[in-house]
């Protein structure tokens, strides 16, 4: 199978945690690695896995993760590599197998990989105490090296027991070409969800977020904004972030999927910059939080002079700001509360709290 992936013209880079490292060994003792191997990353320490990630995760052991990691490992390719993007892959693992305490939670496995036409993600439950931790190892990188041989391409018997192959989880989301272009920077942005073609300086008020996921405090900020300015909004997910990894497309389709039936705007666009220039003369329904981190001079390198210059971008692009209120440590903020460099609160139009004041977020629905 080894002999196989390294032929198979593929490169890639490895980020594997909490079990399924011998796969890394597997593949480096096999002649002929140097044609496939890029790096390989073994981030196990939580602060590891967050500088790999480019922040605190949720869960150090989901499917989410995993899929996160080989999103990681896969940019991380594009950087080393100066072929073809659509060669390179990356494979992301996350384990909690048994160890020197016990584990409230089950034994699991979860690996990824991530092209730039696929993300296919495994996960299996391990019995507690039906294996050693060296078995348990032995199943984590059976599954690591099944995947790194399917993500090049290799049809090979697969290393993993006809038990352990019954209880696996498997999804996979094949990407339209143009989620394709969105994630190699070949296009800027893609029309969804519209009976008629968009283009997007069509988009007069944009509401761009995570969606992760949409609640009913988005809903009524949308409507609000519709109400205000008399158009249809359109809300926009952007697949790339300042500090983590792009989403990956079993994301994009999930977040997809529950703004069905709405103006969606897909877009690489990170920065409120970037977005002005999809859609110039827009305006933006934003949160305090969001506003915040506009004004906050470390997303710009530190340096206030880069801030003022954004700004002065966004506004030389005629956008404006639409600023809903939040709850924010026991308390309701709106605009008012807001130190503000004085260019971009006059860019800014507060939504009155008698208006609008909802007590919800998408990380709590998360959590909860």
């Amino acid at each position: 199978m080894i002999e196989q992936i390294h032929a198979s013209g593929k490169r890639l880079v490895l980020s594997v945690t909490g079990g399924g490292s011998g796969a890394i060994a597997a593949l480096l003792e096999v002649p002929g690695a140097s044609a496939t191997v890029l790096e390989a990353v073994v981030p196990y320490a939580a602060t590891a896995l967050e500088q790999w990630l480019g922040g605190p995760t949720e869960h150090y052991c989901s499917e989410r993760t995993a899929r996160a990691m080989a999103m990681a490992a896969f940019e991380r390719a594009r950087k080393l590599s100066s072929g073809d993007p659509r060669t390179l892959r990356g494979i992301g693992a996350t384990a909690s197998l048994a160890t020197t305490r016990p584990k409230r939670g089950p034994h699991r496995v979860h690996v990824a990989w991530q092209s730039a036409e696929v993300t296919a993600v495994a996960s299996c439950e391990l019995a507690k105490g039906e294996r050693t931790r060296a078995d348990e190892e032995k199943v984590a990188t059976g599954l690591v090296l099944d995947a790194v041989a399917e993500a090049c391409g290799v049809a090979a018997p697969s290393l993993l027991d006809d038990s352990m192959r019954t209880r696996l989880v498997r999804r996979m989301q094949q990407a339209p070409a143009a989620w394709t272009e969105l994630l190699l920077g070949e296009r800027a942005a893609i029309a969804v969800g519209d009976d008629q073609a968009m283009k997007p300086a069509a988009a007069t008020i944009l509401f761009p977020g995570a969606f992760n996921p949409l609640h009913s405090g988005h809903e009524r900020m949308a409507e609000l904004a519709a109400q205000r300015y008399g158009g249809s909004v359109t809300f926009e997910l952007s697949i790339t972030n300042v500090d983590k990894p792009p989403l990956d497309f079993i994301e994009i389709a999930d977040r997809l999927e529950q703004l069905a039936g709405r103006r969606v705007l897909l877009s690489g666009a990170a920065t409120f910059v970037e977005k002005s220039q999809l859609a110039p003369g827009c305006v933006f329904v934003v949160g305090v939080d969001t506003l915040r981190r506009i004004a906050d001079p470390k997303y710009y390198g530190g340096n206030p002079a880069h801030r003022d210059a954004a700004i002065a971008a966004i506004e030389q692009r005629s956008c404006r700001f639409l600023v809903f209120g939040r709850m924010t440590a026991g308390r309701f903020v709106t605009l008012a509360q807001l130190n503000l460099p004085p260019a971009l609160r006059a860019l800014c139009e507060g939504v009155p709290e008698a208006e609008f004041n909802a007590d919800i977020s998408s990380t709590d629905l998360r959590q909860g």
